[in-house]
């Protein structure tokens, strides 16, 4: 992740899984928090945190989630027990690579990015943070080829 111009936390371990937490800062939506969790001989997961817990719309928000599923179909969006809405990426343990997880970086930083207009609202909410943001423009740019209309070149 270091090579991408990000910097992960030190890693934690439990039962054998790894974990990395991170802050990115993509073009347009800044801190965005990131854990990178890898389960050997499974794979790894790219999850974020997408917003603070959903408040009394939750019907409306959750349609727009499940519509999101289906617009970005290399992405996945749930909701957590305490409601908050998560945003996630899964790469098959026989797929784990540098190149191959630096996409799957930018791809759900570029989601972020793309859909920070249709969630400023929900931000709103969330209290500020004084956690360390690392810019992702590079690994954007990087990976922009690969992102289609997800990104536009910076």
């Amino acid at each position: 992740m270091r090579d991408f111009g990000l910097r992960p936390g030190k890693a934690q371990e439990r039962d054998g899984i790894v974990s990395w937490d991170l802050r990115a800062d993509g073009r347009r939506r800044r801190s965005i928090p990131i854990t990178v969790i890898l389960a050997p001989g499974l794979g790894c997961v790219v999850w974020i945190p997408f917003a603070p817990p959903l408040s009394d719309e939750f019907r409306k928000s959750y349609r727009r989630l499940l519509r999101w599923n289906e617009e970005y179909p290399f992405v996945k969006f749930g909701v957590t027990e305490d409601e908050r809405p998560v945003l996630s990426a899964e790469v098959l343990m026989d797929e784990i690579g540098q190149e191959r997880l630096g996409e799957t970086l930018a791809r759900c930083i570029a989601v972020c990015d793309l859909l920070s207009d249709e969630i400023a609202r929900w931000l709103a909410t969330e209290p500020p943070t004084r956690a360390r943001s690392a810019s992702a423009t590079a690994l954007l740019d990087r990976f922009a080829d690969r992102l289609g209309e997800l990104v536009a070149p910076g």
